[in-house]
C-alpha cells in the first residue's frame, strides 16, 4: 500500500477517542474509523490500541503511514507525526461532511464552539461557551446516568416530550439539584430530558447569534449524534426568528478526526514539495 497516501486522524476528546484513517490521493476517501469510550482507562493506552487496531485490520505498517496527526488533548498520542488545534480541524472535518456550509457548531464533551468558516474551511470567526459544564455534553450524559439512561436513548426520549421543564440553575451543580427537584415533583422523564436540552441548545442559539452565523451550518461532535438535541436547537433558532439551516451527518462525531487527517494530507504533500524543491 505504500503507493497510496494513507493519513491517520486522532481525537482525544473529554469522553471519546475518534480515530480515522484516510486514502488522502484516491477521491480523499475514510477507509475507516473507530470510536471508544474512555471512562476511567488511560487515554494513551486507548489511543495505542485504536491506531493498532486500524492498522492490522488493514494489514498496513505503521511505516506505510503517510501522517499520523492528533488532535484534542495530542499528548495522549505517542507516535504523531504532527498535531492540530482543535478548532481547525472540526471546521475541516465539517466541510468534509458538509460541502458548502458556512458555519461549524462543533458541541462536545465539555464546550461548544460555533466556528465561522471559508469554502475550504479555513477558520473566519468563532464564539465557544465558557467552562460552565452545564453547557455540554457531559452534563447531558451525567443527567442521563443519574434517571438510568444511557446517552444513546436520550434523543428519542426526547422528542415524546410534551410539556418541557427547562432547570432555572445557571451552573452545572445547580442545574442538577434542579433536576432531582423535577424527579421528586413527578416531572416526567420526557419533559426532563427535553427541558435539558433546550437548555443547552439556548446557549447553542445564542452563541449563534453573536457570531452573526450563516447557513448552512454543521453540526458536530457527540451531542450532534443526538436527535433531541438537534430538533431543541432547531425550535429555539425558529422561535428566536433565526432562519438557520441545520445539518447534521452520520460521521458527524468524527469531525476532529476527519479534519486531523485532512490536515494532516495537506501537510504532508507540502513537506514533500518543499523536499523536492531543495533537492532540484
Amino acid at each position: 500500500m505504500n503507493d497510496k497516501i494513507l493519513t491517520l486522524g486522532i481525537d482525544v476528546g473529554g469522553s471519546y477517542i475518534k480515530t480515522v484513517l484516510m486514502d488522502f490521493e484516491n477521491n480523499t476517501q475514510i477507509l475507516d474509523k473507530r470510536i471508544e469510550k474512555i471512562r476511567k482507562r488511560n487515554p494513551v493506552e486507548i489511543s495505542n490500541e485504536l491506531i493498532n487496531t486500524i492498522l492490522d485490520f488493514h494489514n498496513i505498517k505503521f511505516e506505510d503511514v503517510s501522517y499520523l496527526s492528533s488532535t484534542g488533548e495530542g499528548e495522549m498520542v505517542e507516535r504523531k507525526t504532527g498535531h492540530f488545534y482543535s478548532m481547525t480541524t472540526h471546521a475541516r472535518g465539517g466541510i468534509f461532511l458538509a460541502p458548502g456550509s458556512k458555519t461549524v457548531v462543533d458541541m462536545g464533551a465539555l464546550f461548544v464552539r460555533a466556528i465561522k468558516v471559508n469554502e475550504k474551511g479555513k477558520v473566519l470567526d468563532y464564539k465557544m461557551t465558557g467552562q460552565c459544564a452545564s453547557g455540554s455534553g457531559q452534563f447531558i450524559e451525567n443527567i442521563s446516568r443519574y434517571l438510568g439512561l444511557s446517552i444513546d436513548e436520550i434523543g428519542d426520549i426526547s422528542i415524546t416530550a410534551t410539556n418541557p421543564e427547562t432547570p432555572s440553575g445557571i451552573c452545572a451543580v445547580l442545574a442538577e439539584t434542579d433536576v432531582i427537584n423535577m424527579v421528586s415533583r413527578g416531572i416526567t422523564i420526557p419533559n426532563i430530558i427535553k427541558g435539558i436540552h433546550l437548555s443547552v441548545a439556548n446557549r447553542v442559539v445564542r452563541l449563534l447569534s453573536s457570531l452573526k452565523a450563516e447557513s448552512p451550518i454543521i453540526l458536530t461532535g457527540g451531542m450532534a449524534m443526538n436527535k433531541g438535541m438537534v430538533q431543541a436547537i432547531d425550535e429555539l433558532a425558529k422561535e428566536s426568528k433565526h432562519n438557520f439551516e441545520f445539518l447534521t451527518h452520520p460521521d458527524s462525531i468524527y469531525s476532529g478526526a476527519l479534519g486531523a487527517a485532512l490536515w494532516g494530507g495537506y501537510r504532508y504533500l507540502k513537506l514533500q514539495k518543499q523536499t523536492a524543491t531543495v533537492n532540484n
